[in-house]
């Protein structure tokens, strides 16, 4: 039986209750939403994975993104950005690469991780038809569907699908126009292969036949965002809003099919619209789990678009969003190191902690933990409660006080030592 099928025959499974343990609700919370398409967990028979619950009630997840590129092709490296992930505490991750051997890749960055990875079979499919025919426009339709059952046996655990990209959602994008373009990838093979063989996008004209391939495997469809905005000014434009019209209603039917579903959402939002967009979001989608990626919410801090995109994802995520795509401090500069990576995926950690905070008001403990314990000057426990203790424990160690209560910054002057001395708290 499916998650879907489990949760809707009353079952309450193994990942079930893992995910409820992990998130301090009942199971049967965890069932319901199941059954109603407000929770996903992702899942493989082909392989075990440190279970993750997606959606409305759990906490804010985050995913890290890895993969070659067609100018680097270093698959040990990227294994080490899937381990750095980990470590850093990313709960999903995708491997996109698009340069290199996609299989081998792809069976090593799996094997490398226990977390649920990702794919976006739609890159492999086109890059292939440029490798063997010169051009991503002489993608064979039959070549996407079997790569993306060919993807699944790897034990991907969730897809982003292109499936709201349609002839209605290019006639959007032709009439508004964009000051940035179209900075999707996928959105842009397959808008190119559109036009160019006067064809339906296969994804969207044969949904049925994905719908059999992602329940035969058991992958998570995440419906992806092909239209979404790369530049601020481009946010909830007529083409993103059109294709979240045609994903809303794809996702109903995925979830009547007894397939989890996730819907992505866009990029590049100033902070007055991400409101807006969420609210559409769950709105139009009947609740079910938002996945925004980022967002950035200015365009002129390339180096720091962790920062940028760390912004935009406490907002997002206290507003309602489920799971956000973290961003690394080289995004539109370059491939990013393995460094880049952990520092990525610590800048969205904090950013969905902070959503959590307002959304999920029992994350606020860990906070209350610190107060007390840097009211206490109770170093050892506030390492304990920091996202990275080993960081904060290294900085402070590097510059260690002559008072060993106090820190650098006071030192003599410390105000918590000075008022410990007068009250008790």
């Amino acid at each position: 039986m499916s998650m879907i099928s489990d949760a809707r025959a009353g079952i309450i499974n193994q990942e079930m209750q893992a995910v409820a343990k992990a998130e301090d609700v009942t199971e049967e919370f965890v069932r319901r939403g199941v059954a109603g398409g407000h929770i996903v967990i992702p899942v493989s028979p082909y392989r075990k994975v440190k279970v993750c619950g997606i959606g409305e009630g759990l906490t804010t997840k985050v995913n890290a993104s890895i993969g070659t590129s067609s100018d680097i092709v270093d698959i040990d490296m990227e294994v080490a950005k899937a381990r750095q992930a980990e470590l850093a505490g990313a709960d999903t991750l995708m491997e996109l690469s698009t340069g290199g051997d996609f299989a081998e890749i792809r069976r090593r960055v799996v094997a490398a991780t226990t977390l649920s990875v990702g794919s976006v079979p739609l890159y492999q499919a086109f890059i292939e038809a440029a490798r063997k025919d010169g051009a991503v426009i002489h993608m064979k339709e039959d070549d996407l569907f079997r790569i993306t059952a060919e993807q699944a046996k790897l034990g991907t655990n969730f897809m982003a699908i292109h499936t709201g990209i349609n002839f209605e959602t290019i006639k959007r994008l032709k009439n508004q126009g964009r000051h940035g373009g179209l900075v999707s990838r996928g959105g842009a093979f397959m808008t190119a292969w559109m036009l160019h063989n006067e064809k339906e996008n296969p994804l969207y004209a044969e949904f049925d036949y994905l719908l059999e391939i992602m329940k035969e495997h058991e992958v998570t469809l995440s419906m992806g965002n092909g239209m979404r905005a790369g530049a601020v000014h481009d946010a909830t434009d007529r083409a993103a809003v059109q294709e979240l019209l045609i994903n809303a209603e794809l996702a109903d039917k995925s979830h009547a099919e007894g397939v989890q579903t996730i819907v992505e959402g866009p990029g590049h939002i100033p902070l007055d619209e991400i409101e807006a967009n969420v609210v559409l979001m769950k709105r139009v989608t009947n609740n079910k789990p938002f996945y925004m990626l980022g967002p950035l919410v200015t365009d002129i801090a390339p180096g720091y678009d962790d920062r940028v995109a760390a912004i935009g994802a406490a907002i997002s995520s206290s507003l309602g969003a489920d799971f956000i795509c973290y961003v690394t401090p080289a995004e539109h500069l370059a491939l990013p190191t393995v460094e880049e990576v952990y520092e990525g995926v610590m800048s969205s950690r904090i950013a969905a902690h902070v959503g959590d905070m307002i959304k999920l008001k029992k994350t606020r403990k860990a906070d209350l933990e610190m107060g007390h314990a840097r009211r206490d000057l109770d170093w050892t426990r506030q390492f304990q409660l920091a996202m990275n203790p080993a960081r904060a424990k290294t900085i402070r160690d590097e510059r260690s006080p002559a008072d060993t209560d106090a820190c650098t910054m006071c030192g003599d002057y410390c105000a918590i030592k000075i008022v410990n001395k007068n009250f008790k708290f």
